[in-house]
């Protein structure tokens, strides 16, 4: 997917997003910010999008959001300002396969639905795993690609109109299990009919 695309794909997303694919991925943001709030700490969370996540952070937590879409983040920072969202320390415009953090800084990450709508996914997972601290989490909600059924088999219909509807409907889960830093704590379905996965990665204690 070339990142243009997924600029002009987002622009187009952002004025409905929040009605429309927000809502139908809703319980999976729900359960991963459930989980971070039990942990505490210094938060990032990798392509926030328009914010819908963010009111659910415990007032504890300290959360930066990124996302490459202007249209996206100037949602997200409304949100902010309306709500009166303190635990959000900072919103910022990134590539996500080129973080502007150092090393080992994030005690957990958080991507949620946006690994499948990146350019060069396994880029983004090897800079998730570099801001993160040993022994930190990574936290994701994605939909991943069916080997069988009807879905599976509407999946690979529309997976080449990827650049057009802004995501990849054919997206393995090995991709982002790869790094090998990280290591697959938990995996769970989440509705609606299990099309989506949560995920658990936790870095090793020691590089």
């Amino acid at each position: 997917m070339d990142i243009k695309a997924v600029q002009a794909s987002y622009a187009r997303w952002a004025p409905v997003y929040d009605k429309t694919f927000g809502a139908i991925t809703n319980a999976g943001r729900r359960r991963a910010v459930d989980y971070i709030n039990n942990r505490g700490g210094n938060i990032l969370e990798v392509g926030v999008g328009t914010g819908l996540s963010l009111a659910h952070y415990s007032p504890a937590m300290k959360v930066t959001g990124i996302d490459f879409s202007e249209e996206m983040l100037q949602k997200a920072r409304d949100k902010v300002q309306a709500l009166g969202l303190g635990q959000v320390k900072e919103l910022r415009q990134m590539d996500a396969r080129e973080l502007d953090f150092p090393d080992n800084h994030f005690d957990t990450i958080a991507a949620m639905h946006v690994l499948s709508v990146v350019p060069e996914p396994e880029k983004v997972m090897a800079e998730i795993a570099r801001v993160c601290k040993p022994g930190g989490k990574i936290v994701i909600t994605n939909h991943f690609q069916r080997s069988k059924g009807a879905i599976a088999s509407l999946e690979r219909l529309i997976a080449p109109f990827a650049n057009t509807i802004g995501w990849h409907s054919d997206f393995e889960i090995e991709t982002v299990l790869h790094e090998e830093t990280l290591t697959l704590e938990e995996q769970r379905s989440l509705p609606p009919l299990g099309m989506m996965t949560f995920l658990v990665l936790q870095k090793a204690a020691t590089e």
